[in-house]
């Protein structure tokens, strides 16, 4: 059964910075994307981050390109999402997702339970 674990979230200072992990497993073949999402109470689902094991592809939103950074480690199968020079726009709930999709699907079928991301002084 697949299965994603998250951790790292908490309460960090205006331009801290965090590294959420999400641990996958249940999945028997590598050609899947795992994905950060985030969302603020009564604002939409947004794309943070993808990474796709099969082809090595990366994507970043624009919004926090060059402050976000997604990465593997395979032998873990453990992903991250290092968060660097954080905002309080910044606060959500992040979620680590994975499915059998391309980066950049807006839909995916495993979801982690979401860890709470608070940027506040």
């Amino acid at each position: 059964q697949v299965q994603l674990v998250e951790s790292g979230g908490g309460l960090v200072q205006p331009g801290g910075s965090l590294r959420l992990s999400c641990a996958v497993s249940g999945f028997t073949k590598p050609h899947y994307a795992i994905a950060w999402f985030r969302q603020a109470p009564g604002k939409e689902r947004e794309g943070v981050a993808c990474f796709h094991a099969g082809d090595g592809s990366i994507y970043v939103s624009d919004s926090v390109k060059g402050r976000f950074a997604i990465s593997r480690d395979s032998a873990k199968n453990t992903v991250y999402l290092q968060m660097n020079s954080l905002k309080p726009a910044d606060t959500a709930v992040y979620y680590c997702a994975a499915d059998f999709v391309p980066c950049g699907a807006s839909i995916y079928d495993h979801w982690g339970q979401g860890t709470q991301v608070t940027v506040s002084s």
